[in-house]
């Protein structure tokens, strides 16, 4: 009879020809904790393990991920088998459920035998964890390192933007309203000074000087920043210097009285004057309204210049300063440090020997190095912004690397090419080593600034009174006929404006023509196209707008071109009905000229 399975029936000593169903004889042995083969009947153990195979576990067989039944292993809370007295008669009966199975038949690889408790651990319910490709390991530990990168590189810009707030110094101005509107002009004054103290300051001579406003500029930017202007004022520039108020260390203000006459590098360093002084004596000079200051020492020309890799300037002659100990031959050279320091000090070996002349080298310097700040390459860009920040002195409202970084965001709108730079109008003292302003071409360059109007397209004709292409060409002088009639409220404008063009303008063939036969209230030039050129000469000395010009279709021949002044017309001399505009006679450059060479 066979057992499910394909097991062997047990059977008695001497029955079914003596065999044994071995399945019935393996009992666990509690004296070696193994089990042990134990002939039926007999209360012995027969010793030794179960051939082929290690003690059986008492949890049966153990089923592994593959399905494969591993040697298991003993459970530490096994129950020990009955007594070897007890269980003799249960070896007598059939097949124990706990054993295994015979010897050389294998145990079913996913189901316990018949009868046998099934002590496997149950399925999971769980998906097994997807293991991880490589792609995405790879990725993981990409996103790892980026991560890491960015939390230092966030860590190094904090200590770099910190280092760069911790070298700006800042002072308050007092009485002084800082700041803008967005939308508004912004005008901010660039002071030079030639502080002899402190690091990088010394072995210039003078040592100790507490430093006086050596070069100063007044940087204006229109509302719109499509245009700026860089007014030079000279140092040796006699003016009054108003009244300041100062703060001191311990909190407190201090009133400077104010001086006559004086030099206009007294303004700072001078009975405690400050950089508010300066502020408030370009502001009775110029009348422009400031809204910030930017103060630099020696080390700013020397810091940033190497900061950019140098800065190109040109001279036409040979410069040998016993003064600057500037030594360049003529053509262009790339300074930097010491050498372009010597460069903007340099003024007796070029060409009056006076600061007017130096202001030249200045001009030229700043022009070119806003160039290569605008083209500097990030590898440069922090050296930069460290020498600026070292160097400089603000005041509170633009006291920090962000709000200097705001101001330059905004201000860098302009492009180079509407950015021009020119000095004050100044005539010879009686001394022969300082100057004064020249009141009747400085005031319209005041006037300019004052009405945000650019210095590089001032309202001038672009071409004829008819508006041809081109500039232009205007007549001589002499060569202009014009019959001048009075239309406006003015008593005598007509014998006014001839005198003023035959004495200073050198128009004999100008004429009093009268009264006109209608007042009007803006000034008229009518002409012929044959007369474009006279046109255009007239215009130009009497600043006349646009407007103004009217040109006939038909050639005048010999007839003289008809002038009415209306009631726009307040004196000769002074522009009509238009807005100031700069004096041919003064001199500019614009940042993107990269010819200008001084002499």
């Amino acid at each position: 009879m066979r057992r499910a399975h394909g097991s062997v029936e047990a059977q008695g000593p001497g029955g079914g020809g003596g065999e044994i169903d071995p399945a019935d004889q393996w009992v666990y042995n509690p004296n070696t904790g193994e089990y042990e083969l134990r002939v039926s009947g007999s209360q012995g153990w027969q010793g030794g393990r179960r051939p082929g195979h290690a003690a059986p576990d008492a949890r049966g067989p153990r089923t592994t991920t593959t399905g494969r039944n591993t040697p298991p292993r003993q459970r530490r809370d096994a129950r020990p088998a009955e007594d070897p007295s007890s269980a003799s008669s249960a070896s007598s009966s059939s097949a124990s459920p706990a054993g295994p199975a015979a010897p050389g038949r294998r145990a079913h690889r996913d189901r316990p035998l018949p009868g046998q408790r099934d002590r496997r651990a149950p399925h999971s319910r769980r998906k097994p964890k997807p293991r991880r490709s490589r792609k995405r390991k790879a990725l993981m530990w990409t996103s790892g390192v980026l991560t890491m990168l960015l939390l230092t590189g966030c860590a190094v810009v904090g200590y770099m933007w910190w280092r760069l707030n911790a070298n700006i110094d800042s002072t308050d101005v007092v009485g002084e309203d800082t700041g803008y509107e967005d939308g508004e002009p912004v005008n901010i004054l660039f002071i030079g000074t030639d502080d002899r103290t402190g690091e990088g300051n010394t072995g210039y001579g003078n040592e100790g000087d507490s430093g006086r406003a050596d070069t100063t500029v007044l940087m204006h930017f229109s509302a719109e920043r499509e245009h700026a202007t860089g007014l030079s004022i000279p140092r040796d520039l006699i003016t009054d210097i108003p009244e300041c108020e100062v703060r001191n260390s311990d909190g407190s203000t201090t009133v400077i009285p104010g001086s006559e006459d004086v030099r206009f590098n007294e303004s700072l360093g001078v009975s405690g004057r400050d950089a508010g002084c300066t502020w408030r004596t370009v502001e009775h000079i110029t009348g422009v309204e400031i809204n910030h200051y930017i103060m630099a020492d020696f080390n700013a020309v020397k810091d940033m210049s190497t900061a950019v890799g140098g800065v190109e300037v040109c001279v036409a002659e040979p410069i040998d300063d016993p003064k600057s100990h500037l030594q360049l031959d003529a053509g262009r050279h790339e300074l930097q440090g010491e050498d372009a320091l010597a460069f903007v000090r340099t003024r007796y070996s070029v060409g009056t020997g006076s600061d007017l002349s130096r202001i030249e080298l200045q001009q030229q310097f700043l022009a070119s190095l806003a160039r290569e700040v605008t083209s500097v390459s990030l590898t440069r860009m922090w050296d930069l912004a460290d020498a600026a920040t070292k160097a400089l002195t603000v005041d509170n409202a633009i006291g920090s690397v962000q709000e200097l970084y705001d101001l330059s965001q905004d201000l860098g709108r302009v492009p180079m090419r509407d950015m021009a730079f020119l000095t004050v109008p100044v005539v010879d003292n009686t001394d022969g080593a300082t100057v004064l302003v020249d009141e009747s071409r400085a005031q319209p360059i005041f006037e300019m600034l004052q009405q945000d109007i650019s210095m590089t397209d001032d309202g001038r004709p672009s071409g004829g009174g008819g508006g041809g292409g081109g500039r232009q060409e205007m007549a001589p002088p002499e060569e202009v006929r014009v019959d001048v009639y009075n239309g406006g409220e003015v008593i005598g404008a007509a014998q006014e404006t001839v005198t003023w063009l035959q004495n200073e303008q050198g128009v004999p063939l100008s004429t009093n023509a009268g009264n006109a036969a209608q007042p009007q209230e803006r000034t008229t030039l009518e002409y012929g196209p044959d007369q474009a050129d006279q046109a255009a000469r007239l215009r130009d000395m009497m600043g006349l707008p646009k407007r103004a010009m009217q040109e006939g279709t038909a050639n005048a021949g010999d007839e003289p071109m008809v002038l009415i002044l209306g009631n726009d017309f307040s004196a000769a001399g002074e522009p009509i009905g238009g807005p100031p505009r700069k004096p041919d006679d003064v001199d500019s450059i614009t940042a993107d000229d990269e010819d200008v060479c001084a002499s």
